[in-house]
Parts: structure tokens; C-alpha cells; sequence
């Protein structure tokens, strides 16, 4: 741990160094702390780890603008830039601007980002009715070290290939007091083809000669779980290149938040709406008009001061996030079921079920259905404050539990029997007729509709080490319950600001 902390303030110094000097303050917050003002700003490494993504490198800038203060720790003004890669062939290109005071009397949020992702996580339908063999995928060259290497197909056995574009801008706007409405509108765009094996491979090249166990370089030959789900008519030829979905979003919100990054008390909870449309003629592929869709979302979060310090600091707070996503008319793409649905663009990823930016420790994307609902409950400890300089840190601990649990699932042979023309009735006829293999069923999917409702849980332990509350490096390390969820005991991830 003492090694995160040093690494992480080596991070987070060239903020403080760089940071545009201001004129000395003549006032202190409630706890003493000087107040910021003017400009505050630096360019920094843009250096993670994700377990999903791999190590992250790249470049970020985060600029604040505090105005005279009277407002902190809140800002008037608040710019991101990003330009990363990661060692797993997924690209981060960002732009985000917020601020409650360039409209007066609303908040403003404008998103343009394009992620390439050379290796997307696929796992099937329905959680846990779509089982995950890891010998499937798991590689070493160490043939001993490998648990049953013959059954060994292609590290990218639940990988494709899947470029996202997202350009957004959302507005709120105040009912009464903490009472707000929510309007936005946006675009996605999702690229979407089957891994690119002679890219990955590099200058590698697969000779089939040598048992495909016994190597790195992937076996173009080898058909993925996402080739397959096409095969047997999970997936149609109308959503299997991806498609452009602008939508269009509006709800309420109420926010009792003392403060919106890492806040103690207070109570934030959304209702919101989004209608999104199909367009994908652009891929010389069938019209789309059957994927408009309408989906609900509710979110509820809660914090719950549990013991301040004889200085009036918050040290531990109770803090927890409740949500839900359904689709409640109209169908769905399956590429766009794992994206969670926001009304104000603040992260990168917005990936679920699974993963660092939603259930930690389990894979991203495991829970891949039409609806879903989550929870994440953990204690904040403040382990100590300090200060560098003009600069407030502050390093915390979070233990926390995730979960995540189907609620409307596919209906897999309605699938099948939709994008095949009504040729098969049921999943099971389509795989035996698409069987060439020699496959089992029972090796891709369970009988049994319990598993589909099944949830999948998680824990784990944060580390937070925060500057001037606003800038906080988060480190999360975490573990599934069930074996299905993630064949490694535990998960790492070293991003940005608090989970929620």
C-alpha cells in the first residue's frame, strides 16, 4: 500500500507544481483548508490499470476554474482532456466540459469521446444462463501451468471487435430546490466486426503445424464465441456490424449532495428516460427501424455521515447506490444492452454489468441481457488529511460489496426463431443444426431458469488519494464469490474519482 501511495502522489504532484500560482487567499473553508481560486491546472500522465484493459499510457489534463472561491470546493468551470492506450488494444479519446454557472441557474455537460477496443469482452446472454470456460481462453506458455490445455481455443475466444462513438450534452435545471430536470440529447456509434487475428498476431503468424496450445499467436481458424452466437441466430445480420443510435433523454433528479466528488451526506436519486433511434444503412446491411427503443432508468445513492473527527472532519462514511435499467418498448441491439445509461457524462466507461465501472471484480460485460439492476454498498474511511504545498490531499480506504442480477432477460429461442426466419423454433435445434464441431450444449449454456436470475456478488477494498477534493486516484481491487464471474481470484483497477 505505501508503494500506491508514493506512486500516486508522483502522479499527482506535477498538479501542484504546475498549477497556475494565485494571489494568497484571505479566507479558509469551514475546516480551515485555503481556499482555491483562479485557475488550477497541469498536464499529467495518463496512467491506469485496468484488469479488463490492461495497463494504461497516455496523457490527461484536468483544468478547474475556482473564480474568487466563494463557491469551493466547487468549481465554476471544469475541461478534461485524454489521449490514452492500454497494453490490451483499447484507445481513450476525450474531451469533457462541465459547469453550473455558463447558463446561469443550470448545469451543463458536454461529452465527445471515441473508444477503439481492438478486444471487447463478449460472454453470452443472461449471466449465468451463458456459462464461461476459462480453459477456453486462458493461454501460458508454460503448457504444465495451463489447468487442461487441450481444451485451450483462442485468447480471444470472448473477445470482438468494437469501436464506440459518443458525442453528448445534457442540461438540468432547477424545479424547485433540490428538485431538478434533466434534458439531453446525443449519438452513439458502434463499429462492430470480429477481432482483427493478423493485427493482434503482429509479426507473429500462427503455424498449424505446432499444437495451437503450444503457442501465443492466435489461430485465425478458431471461431469465437461472438461468430457462434451469429451462427445460431443470436445474433442477426441487422446488429452484427453495429449501427448509429441518436437519442434523446429527459427525467428529474433530486440532489442533496453536500458536495458532488466523494460527498458525506446527502441523498442523490434520478427518474429519467431515453428514447434511442437505429440508423445503420451505412453498413450495407438491413434496415435498423426495428431497433428504436424506449429504456427506463432509476438510480438512488445515499450517503450517511458515521463519525466526524474533534475538528469536524467526516473520517467514515456509509455510502450506497441502488439502480435499475429496463427496456420498456421496442427492441434493442445487444451491443447497446451493456451501456449504462447516464444523464450527465462523467466517466469514460459506462460498461455494465461487470467490471471496474460497475460491479468490480467480476469481467465487464458478464451480465448481458435486455434489463438489469445493481448495487454497490461500501464505507468510506479518511485515513488522514495534508498538505503539499498550497495543495489539500487526502488518503481514504473503502470496503465495499457489488451486485448485479438479470431482470429482463433474452428469450433465446425467440432469438434464434427472429433472425433466422422462423427456420429453427428453439436454441437447442439451431446449435445441433450449426454443430460441426462435435460440441455440447451443456459447454455453452444451462437448462436450468434459476441461473438466469441468479446474482452475482463481489467484494473487495478501495484506496483513494484525493487533491483539493476534486482530483481523486482510486485504486480498487476486488474479488468475485462465484468462479463464473471471473476464473482469477481478484480484479485490479487504478482510475479516476469514486465509483459513485
Amino acid at each position: 500500500m505505501k508503494k500506491i501511495i508514493i506512486v500516486a502522489l508522483a502522479v499527482l504532484m506535477p498538479l501542484a507544481i504546475f498549477a497556475k500560482k494565485q494571489p494568497k487567499p484571505q479566507e479558509v473553508d469551514s475546516l480551515g483548508r485555503k481556499i482555491k481560486t483562479g485557475w488550477n491546472f497541469g498536464i499529467l500522465p495518463s496512467i491506469a490499470y485496468d484488469a479488463d484493459y490492461g495497463f494504461q499510457g497516455g496523457v490527461l489534463t484536468n483544468v478547474y476554474y475556482y473564480g474568487d472561491g466563494s463557491q469551493y470546493p466547487e468549481y465554476i468551470h471544469s475541461l478534461y482532456f485524454e489521449a490514452a492506450y492500454t497494453t490490451k488494444h483499447h484507445g481513450i479519446f476525450r474531451f469533457n466540459y462541465d459547469s453550473k454557472y455558463l447558463i446561469p441557474g443550470h448545469r451543463l455537460t458536454l461529452d465527445a469521446t471515441y473508444l477503439p477496443d481492438a478486444m471487447c469482452d463478449f460472454y453470452g446472454f443472461n449471466g449465468y444462463e451463458s456459462y464461461y470456460q476459462p480453459t477456453w481462453c486462458t493461454w501460458n506458455k508454460k503448457t504444465e501451468k495451463m489447468k487442461n490445455p487441450e481444451e485451450y481455443q483462442s485468447r480471444v475466444f470472448y473477445k470482438y471487435k468494437r469501436d464506440l462513438i459518443r458525442v453528448a450534452g445534457d442540461i438540468e435545471g432547477t424545479i424547485y430546490k433540490d428538485l431538478k430536470w434533466n434534458a439531453g440529447l446525443g449519438v452513439l456509434g458502434y463499429i462492430i466486426d470480429d477481432c482483427d487475428i493478423k493485427m493482434l498476431n503482429g509479426k507473429k503468424e500462427f503455424d498449424p503445424t505446432q499444437e495451437r496450445y503450444a503457442q501465443k499467436p492466435l489461430d485465425p481458424s478458431v471461431q469465437g464465441l461472438y461468430d457462434k452466437y451469429k451462427t445460431w441466430g443470436l445474433i442477426g445480420a441487422d446488429e452484427m456490424k453495429g449501427g448509429w443510435h441518436p437519442y434523446l433523454r429527459g427525467g428529474i433528479t433530486f440532489d442533496t449532495r453536500d458536495k458532488r466528488q466523494g460527498p458525506n451526506r446527502g441523498i442523490y436519486t434520478d427518474l429519467f428516460f431515453t428514447y434511442s433511434a437505429a440508423f445503420n444503412a451505412a453498413y450495407g446491411q438491413q434496415a435498423t427501424a426495428g431497433y428504436n427503443h424506449l429504456q427506463l432508468n432509476f438510480t438512488f445513492r445515499h450517503y450517511v455521515p458515521c463519525f466526524k473527527d474533534k475538528n469536524g472532519i467526516d473520517r467514515i462514511t456509509f455510502a450506497y447506490r441502488l439502480g435499475i435499467q429496463n427496456n420498456i418498448a421496442g427492441r434493442s441491439p445487444f451491443y447497446m444492452n451493456n451501456y449504462m445509461n447516464t444523464l450527465f457524462i462523467q466517466r469514460v466507461y459506462y460498461e455494465g454489468l461487470g467490471g471496474g465501472n460497475s460491479v468490480r471484480g467480476m469481467m465487464a460485460n458478464r451480465i448481458l441481457a435486455n434489463g438489469f439492476a445493481f448495487a454497490n454498498v461500501e464505507f468510506r474511511f479518511r485515513v488522514v488529511n495534508f498538505d503539499i504545498g498550497r495543495q489539500h490531499f487526502f488518503v481514504g480506504l473503502n470496503p465495499f460489496f457489488d451486485m448485479g442480477i438479470v431482470t429482463q432477460p433474452y428469450n433465446m429461442d425467440e432469438l434464434v426463431k427472429f433472425h433466422t426466419n422462423g427456420a429453427y423454433t428453439t436454441l437447442r435445434e439451431s446449435f445441433d443444426a450449426n454443430n460441426v464441431a462435435g460440441e455440447n450444449f451443456s459447454d455453452y449454456f444451462s437448462t436450468n431458469p434459476k441461473d438466469i436470475y441468479r446474482p452475482h456478488m463481489t467484494a473487495g477494498l478501495g484506496l483513494k488519494i484525493g487533491m483539493n477534493e476534486n482530483f481523486v486516484l482510486s485504486a480498487d481491487w476486488g474479488m468475485p464469490i462465484d468462479k463464473q464471474d471471473n476464473s482469477k481470484w481478484a480484479n485490479f483497477y487504478v482510475k479516476m474519482g469514486y465509483l459513485f
